[in-house]
């Protein structure tokens, strides 16, 4: 059975920096790009981050780009995202998830996705 679990996140003030984590098992997940999307109450699904099966490519949502890293440690099944200079609109549940393809900003190729963690970004 797949599992993808996050941990990471909390309450922060706007400004500060979390690491999220993403912990893969039942898939080979080596064989898998990762991504990361967030959701705020009443809004769909947002594309944050994806990275390819051995991290060489990367792609970022704009509203990110720069301020969030995201990589993967495949010895350890394990996928990252650092986010830096939080913002309030930063705040939402996060998921990481797995897709078999190549690297996409599109929620409905990932084939495996994770429980969620939440983030809350403080003025």
């Amino acid at each position: 059975q797949v599992q993808l679990v996050e941990s990471g996140g909390g309450l922060v003030q706007a400004g500060s920096s979390l690491r999220l984590s993403c912990a893969a098992s039942g898939l080979s997940f080596s064989m898998y790009a990762m991504g990361w999307f967030r959701q705020a109450p009443g809004k769909e699904h947002e594309f944050v981050a994806t990275i390819s099966l051995r991290g060489g490519t990367t792609d970022y949502a704009n509203s990110v780009k720069g301020r969030f890293t995201i990589s993967r440690d495949n010895a350890h099944n394990t996928v990252y995202l650092v986010m830096n200079s939080l913002k309030p609109e930063d705040t939402a549940i996060y998921y990481c998830a797995a897709t078999r393809g190549t690297t996409t900003r599109v929620k409905s190729l990932y084939d495996y996705w994770g429980q969620g963690t939440q983030v809350t970004v403080s003025s």
